[in-house]
């Protein structure tokens, strides 16, 4: 996946801009080589990297991001031969041997990883302004499914009650971040059915939304005059005073039924003070996903407990972006809310913290150096790899971070 998402890049490309929350499309690569590597050959076996040095180019957690554009990286070739020796060797390795239940485990954690990466590797792409992959140059019109034009988004009720948040200890891979489900108690709620789309959003851009100081909070106003925002990241007003948006390296007209995206926690903050609405708490969030009000049951998905396909979620870069809100009725929740997985990230009100009784997996930077410090999203986007997302996962970001593809839904005060 990395690779083909890689295609076409010049070396100038591989390294790209310094720029805000990206890296070097080049450092990616070779990060995801040495993920598995560290993981599988060196933890679990004890061996010596390949790759001499590499610990001080790649490991994620303690080299900064703003420093990764000035490693003496090697040549494409040279990465490119690395990491396809590792993936030989990992593979080599489970085929030569009955996997036990932690080289399951390591063999699933660099697989999940690699997707991840992929998906920060797409909005690095996007960020650039670089072409659009060729592993995405669909045909958005005949690859996207199906839309009822007569759908409108409506909130719908949500009983509340004593709620399972969290992963079930069934599942078969999960991150530490989401063990284990534990009770919560939920007040009644209303939801909106659908996402935030960009024409809902549009109307507050033009009413001067981002200007008007009343709908932001302290930190998220400090933001917006810091950074001079007026509109989402990737918006822009033609001369014919229509909206338009960026999608890698073209322009094109703003889709007005599709969920707004590009927008940071400060910006879903302020669009709910202004429309008199408010962000959905992860318990929330995960309960109008998952639970049915008939049996009491909570659901794997929203749709049941099968796996993600088509028909049920915007997944897997399948139509080359994201989709119409009022599509895929049947990866409806049981309440009633629709593409709640897939099409776009969205922000919910909670901070990320541990749930009770938390222990770090052997990945321990993966979540506790993030605690307290950053906001959840839930769902997954159109580049989330169907094998990597449930209604359990967290993920989560800084409140400012912007250029990822997420979005939100909004809540009844």
């Amino acid at each position: 996946m990395e690779l083909a998402l890689l295609d076409g890049l010049s070396d100038e490309q591989l390294l790209g801009q310094r720029g805000h929350f990206i890296e070097p499309p080049l450092w990616e690569m070779g990060h995801v080589g040495w993920f598995q590597e560290f993981w599988i050959l060196r933890h679990l076996d004890g061996a010596a990297t390949l790759l001499p040095r590499s610990d001080g180019i790649y490991d994620a957690f303690h080299v900064s991001y703003t420093r990764r554009w000035d490693h003496a990286y090697p040549s494409r070739a040279e990465s490119l031969r690395y990491i396809a020796e590792v993936l030989r060797r990992t593979v080599d390795r489970l085929g030569s041997r009955e996997p036990t239940a932690e080289d399951a485990y390591f063999y699933a954690l660099a697989t999940l990883h690699e997707d991840m990466h992929a998906e920060n590797l797409t909005l690095i792409l996007q960020t650039q302004g670089y072409r659009r992959p060729a592993l995405i140059t669909l045909d958005t019109v005949r690859a996207a499914p199906p839309v009822d034009a007569a759908y409108r988004p409506h909130d719908v009720r949500v009983p509340g009650g004593t709620f399972l948040l969290g992963a079930d200890a069934d599942e078969p891979f999960v991150f530490d971040n989401e063990k284990w489900a534990h009770p919560v108690e939920v007040a009644p709620f209303h939801i909106a059915s659908t996402p935030v789309t960009n024409a809902e959003f549009q109307r507050f851009v033009d009413d001067d939304g981002y200007r008007r100081r009343e709908c932001w909070s302290r930190r998220g106003w400090e933001w917006r005059r810091r950074e001079g925002a007026g509109q989402p990241l990737f918006w822009c007003r033609a001369g014919d005073g229509r909206w338009y948006e960026r999608r890698f390296h073209e322009v094109v007209p703003l889709a007005p039924w599709h969920p707004v995206a590009h927008v940071n926690w400060y910006e879903a903050e302020a669009y709910c003070r202004w429309a008199g609405r408010r962000l959905p708490t992860e318990a929330e969030w995960e309960m109008a996903a998952t639970f049915d009000v008939v049996t009491g049951d909570k659901r794997r998905f929203p749709w049941g407990d099968d796996p993600p396909a088509p028909a049920h979620a915007c997944l897997d870069y399948r139509a080359g972006g994201t989709i119409d809100v009022r599509a895929l009725p049947e990866g409806d929740s049981p309440v009633g809310c629709r593409q709640m997985i897939g099409n776009v990230w969205e922000w919910v009100d909670s901070t990320f913290v541990p749930y009770p009784g938390f222990v770090c997996d052997p990945y321990a930077e993966y979540s506790a150096p993030y605690f307290g410090h950053k906001k959840v999203l839930r769902g997954g986007a159109w580049t989330t790899r169907s094998r990597l997302i449930r209604s359990t996962w967290r993920n989560f970001y800084m409140r400012h971070r912007r250029n990822i593809w997420a979005g939100f839904r909004t809540v009844a005060l």
